[in-house]
């Protein structure tokens, strides 16, 4: 796979990472004549189909849920571990550790506002962080388990990593509002399909998943495009692992911002500067300092969405219609995991410069994708400098 950093594994296994900051990579294969399989260890874009249905039904079973989740994905990790083939390792690490990851994530980014009417924002730009933070550490702890201990325990050991990590959140949240009278409810009262009728909300989904689909194309395409130019696959890596650390401080930045200046405000600006750095930065970058600037300067602007997205969609459509919203809007960004597909088959049709293709990709889907986000704005206030 491009962009990943490759390392030896002792006896049958052998296992690669992917150092995005988004979606640390397991590769596993395995002797014998096994095939290869590539899934990813990523919270946003995992079992999202659980979505809906869970996002509406929180309120009722939180902590059952966060446990529910903590054990499907670390036994999904651990059962892994005994992976032979690729449907083995479809089942338990795409399957199971992915609903388990959406039962968690959408149960959290819908807790969480509840507890705050100030600085809402940049409470949830530390939450969404830790995944900039699991792309610089995660790397590097299965490098050195892999190395020592080979790819099937790597998988177990994440695994019991994460019912670990996991299981301090499960103790730990709770609504506020946990004093509730017991009212019998219609479906239609808990799954509110109305905010499809919303043209603000249905906006801002629009603009966002254009945006995503520029988004993942650095983090796949990068390390590769280093070693295109004469650079080391260990350079390669750092680029990934600096745009990671830089993406824990721009979604904290973008929470602080929002809640000063308005959270669609901050949005625009993220977004047009993260598309801008592809467009200016990455296409004129053919030295390791040109492309570590690019990766310091988007990886700092690229994730306002994951910070904001909570904030954005409370204020769209209320806290009584959140959950539903926050999890179709989330389904939604499903689709954007095919941006580097479309990106390389751009690329393979245009016959242009090697790596044209995804420089412009990716700066031109953010660049339309904050055209949507402008349209809100002025759709919510007309004002320029209204802070919305």
């Amino acid at each position: 796979m491009t962009g990943s950093k490759s390392f030896d594994s002792r006896d049958d296994d052998e296992c690669t990472t992917n150092a995005d900051a988004e979606k640390p990579t397991i590769v596993t294969s395995m002797k014998e004549d096994h095939s290869s399989s590539v899934e990813p260890l990523e919270e946003n874009d995992g079992g999202y189909g659980w979505a809906v249905v869970l996002g509406s039904w929180f309120s009722l079973i939180t902590r059952t849920t966060l446990i529910i989740g903590t054990l499907w994905k670390g036994l999904g990790l651990i059962i892994a571990g005994w992976g032979k083939e690729p449907w083995q390792l479809i089942i338990c690490q795409g399957i199971i550790f992915g609903s388990g990851c959406s039962f968690t994530y959408v149960t959290i980014m819908a807790v969480a506002p509840q507890w705050f009417t100030k600085r809402r924002s940049l409470a949830i730009g530390i939450i969404v962080s830790g995944s900039g933070v699991g792309g610089v550490i995660m790397p590097e702890i299965m490098q050195a388990i892999n190395s020592t201990l080979g790819a099937s325990w790597t998988y177990r050991i994440l695994g019991f990593i994460t019912l670990g990590m996991d299981a301090i959140p499960c103790v730990l949240v709770r609504e506020r509002n946990v004093t509730k009278p017991r009212v019998r409810k219609h479906l239609s009262d808990i799954i509110h399909l109305d905010v499809l009728k919303d043209v603000n909300y249905c906006i801002f989904c629009i603009g966002s998943v254009i945006c995503l689909f520029g988004y993942f194309v650095p983090y796949y395409f990068l390390p590769s495009y280093a070693t295109f130019i004469g650079l080391s696959p260990a350079q390669g890596s750092a680029l990934l692992a600096v745009a990671s650390a830089a993406n824990v401080f721009g979604r904290i930045s973008a929470g602080f911002a929002g809640d000063r200046v308005g959270k669609v405000n901050v949005n625009i600006v993220f977004t047009i500067l993260g598309g801008l750095s592809s467009l200016l930065i990455w296409t004129f970058a053919w030295t390791y300092g040109s492309l570590m600037a690019y990766s310091v300067v988007f990886g700092f602007f690229c994730g306002s969405y994951f910070a904001l997205l909570s904030p954005i969609t409370a204020f769209l459509v209320g806290l009584e219609r959140y959950p539903t919203a926050l999890s179709l809007l989330l389904i939604t960004n499903i689709i954007s995991v095919f941006g580097p597909n479309i990106a390389s088959a751009i690329e393979l049709g245009a016959g242009a410069t090697p790596y044209f293709s995804y420089k412009m990709f990716s700066g031109v889907c953010y660049i339309v994708g904050a055209v949507f986000l402008v349209l809100l704005k002025f759709r919510l206030d007309s004002n320029p400098l209204a802070k919305v």
